[in-house]
């Protein structure tokens, strides 16, 4: 008797000398298995959803259980039978996510975002002050990209921006894949014990703040603590590692720079969809039985929704594994993801990027790569893609 053929793997390495591109098979199973069983690093097997239309599908639909957010699959040493802690945003479902995207959703707006320009702007200008100040070279990611991010997204939580290194270091841990389950543990119990003081001191002495906010919003500390953990983690991980991948790219194409000065809103539109950070896609559960694509999904069974493969589906994005600032409704792509979980920090990292761009390459015209890029690494063992440094140089 024939033995039946092994469950492919989750694909996960990205094709020689494009660090840009997503993994090739998922342009092969876009053609000819769209939607397809893989075995996923944690052990389990899930739908492999790679089209466009599927992946906004899938995200779009309420009875796909958020519980595996945000990428569960990708860490081998993950707990499948978790239970979701009270206050994650990012894992809970219908009325419980909906409260607290209500207590958050208001400090998010285009408005409110808008009227931190400003003060992103002037972090741009004095980070390159000083990094113009030295010899002419640098590591962007250290001086440039992880900064910037940080301090906005302390400014509007209300963390202290002199506890950055804890944290940062903690976040690290949490989206690294090779972490161990106990130094994932050990990363989430030291970062939930710093907000748990941190909310009992906005408790007793409130500022204007989000946490300050969050402390009298009629929440448990479990519930405080959790939410204020992702949206610290997620409000700097993701942008940090965009502005430095988006800089590569620009250094790579230099007759694209002009765009990003004259147009950054359309330019870093295109850049998200490019470059996809969120590198493993995102997980749902089904909750019961649906139609995805041609197959049916059972009741319980994963499905991964690959935002990278969706956002170079050339049914929708003609050419889409090249960069192109000229191509048409380029907000359409799902970085940011889709539906009911759609990211609620879109608009601030939006404006962080087109600000940190804009600054960037017309305050230093000449930039280029200090290293060869065969010398770069990149986070193949993280959740969210990027660059681990980034040497520049000008001048």
């Amino acid at each position: 008797m024939t033995a039946a053929p092994a469950t492919p793997a989750l694909p996960t390495t990205r094709p020689a000398g494009c660090p840009f591109d997503p993994p090739a098979t998922y342009a092969a199973l876009r053609e000819t298995a769209p939607t397809s069983k893989v075995r996923c690093p944690a052990g389990m097997d899930a739908w492999l959803v790679t089209r466009y239309a599927d992946v906004r599908a899938v995200l779009a639909d309420r009875t796909m259980s958020s519980r595996g957010a945000s990428s569960v699959h990708a860490n081998p040493n993950a707990d499948l039978d978790f239970e979701v802690s009270p206050g994650s945003i990012i894992q809970l479902d219908g009325a419980d996510h909906s409260r607290l995207r209500k207590k958050v959703i208001p400090e998010f707006t285009v408005r409110r975002v808008e009227a931190l320009r400003g003060y992103v702007r002037s972090l741009v200008d004095s980070h390159l002050d000083a990094m113009l100040a030295e010899p002419g070279r640098a590591d962007l990611v250290q001086e440039f990209a992880l900064p910037i991010p940080s301090l906005v997204i302390c400014e509007l939580l209300g963390v202290p921006y002199a506890d950055r290194a804890h944290f940062q270091r903690q976040s690290a841990t949490l989206v690294s894949t090779d972490a161990t389950r106990e130094e994932g543990e050990q990363a989430y119990d030291s970062l939930s014990g710093y907000l748990a003081e941190l909310f009992v001191a906005k408790q007793r002495n409130p500022q204007d703040d989000l946490f300050s906010r969050l402390s009298v919003a009629g929440l448990t500390m479990e519930e405080l603590v959790v939410l204020g953990l992702s949206l610290l983690v997620a409000g700097h991980e993701t942008t940090a590692n965009m502005i430095a991948l988006s800089t590569l790219v620009l250094l790579e194409h230099p007759g694209q720079r002009e765009v990003v000065l004259a147009s950054p809103e359309r330019a870093v539109e295109e850049l998200l969809r490019y470059l996809s950070v969120v590198q493993w896609g995102v997980l749902r559960q089904a909750t019961s039985d649906v139609q995805v694509g041609s197959h049916r999904v059972r009741a319980g069974e994963w499905l991964v929704a690959v935002l990278n493969s969706a956002n170079r589906d050339e049914e929708v994005f003609p050419g889409a594994d090249k960069l192109d600032f000229d191509r048409e409704s380029p907000r359409t792509h799902v970085a940011f993801g889709f539906g009911a979980h759609q990211c609620v920090g879109q608009q601030l990292a939006r404006v962080e990027l087109q600000e940190a761009l804009k600054g960037l390459f017309r305050r230093v015209p000449d930039l280029r790569l200090g290293v060869g890029r065969e010398e770069l690494e990149f986070k193949h063992n993280t959740l969210v893609y990027g660059v681990r440094e980034l040497p520049i140089a000008w001048g």
